[in-house]
């Protein structure tokens, strides 16, 4: 095991906060630390701890100068020790069912276009790739995933979509996510999933969380509408790896 302060530099931020920079660059095994990190504090709070907030390489440390100092939590921080992260693989991976293009997917074959592939091309490399959820932030439930396949590697568009359906499945660099409800939105639309990402009365209120994996499964427009059928009637179980959730 290292101590976290041979792996991190610690940044003030404010007079009431600092963060914990773990590197400079968006890596499974920085972001791992990151949430490592996380659940450490939450496990054994220091005194003053506020909150704690993660991004995809650095963790956000709150706190209450009234009953702790950054130097206080830092040195507490500091001593705490993590194993090495690099050979992490995700506990839980969902298998998220997606209809691609037409409607669905308004942006396919523009991505496509750009890209040099093939519609079928595209969607045989969004759907190949097993993504970790980084973090989640921008709506609640919207998950940022990694990493996408350099290939579809594409700015955001250039003029934003005013509403983005809720479901669609959207790629930006090297990144993929999930719009959870109706919104504004600058990515690029693939593919729709009629599951829901979000509702505030689950304990947790997100489907996903950090350091789990996503596999999007291509399904036709009538196993598509089957789905969504079942989610609103409350009876369709989201599978992860085979297994139902």
């Amino acid at each position: 095991m290292q101590r976290i302060d041979a792996r991190a530099r610690f940044l003030p931020v404010g007079d009431t906060a600092f963060a914990v920079e773990f590197g400079t660059r968006i890596d499974p095994a920085i972001n791992a630390l990151v949430h490592r990190t996380a659940a450490l504090l939450a496990a054994a709070p220091p005194e003053g701890l506020v909150e704690t907030v993660p991004s995809f390489r650095s963790l956000l440390v709150h706190y209450d100068p009234r009953r702790t100092s950054a130097q206080a939590l830092q040195m507490f921080i500091g001593a705490l020790e993590l194993e090495d992260a690099a050979g992490d693989a995700p506990a839980r991976v969902w298998r998220i069912p997606v209809l691609y293009g037409g409607e669905a997917g308004p942006d396919l074959a523009e991505v496509a276009a750009a890209t040099g592939l093939s519609e079928p091309e595209v969607i045989a490399l969004h759907a190949g790739t097993l993504y970790r959820v980084y973090v989640q932030g921008f709506l609640p439930g919207f998950a940022y995933l990694g990493d996408l396949p350099e290939a579809l590697d594409l700015p955001r568009r250039t003029t934003p979509r005013v509403r983005v359906p809720p479901g669609s499945v959207a790629i930006a660099q090297r990144m993929s996510g999930i719009y959870p409800v109706e919104s504004p939105g600058g990515w690029h639309l693939l593919g729709n999933t009629p599951l829901r990402f979000f509702d505030p009365l689950w304990s947790p209120p997100t489907l996903f969380a950090p350091g789990d994996g996503v596999r999007f499964v291509p399904v036709e427009a009538d196993e598509h509408a089957a789905t969504r059928e079942a989610v609103a009637r409350g009876s369709y179980r989201v599978e992860t790896e085979g297994t139902p959730a």
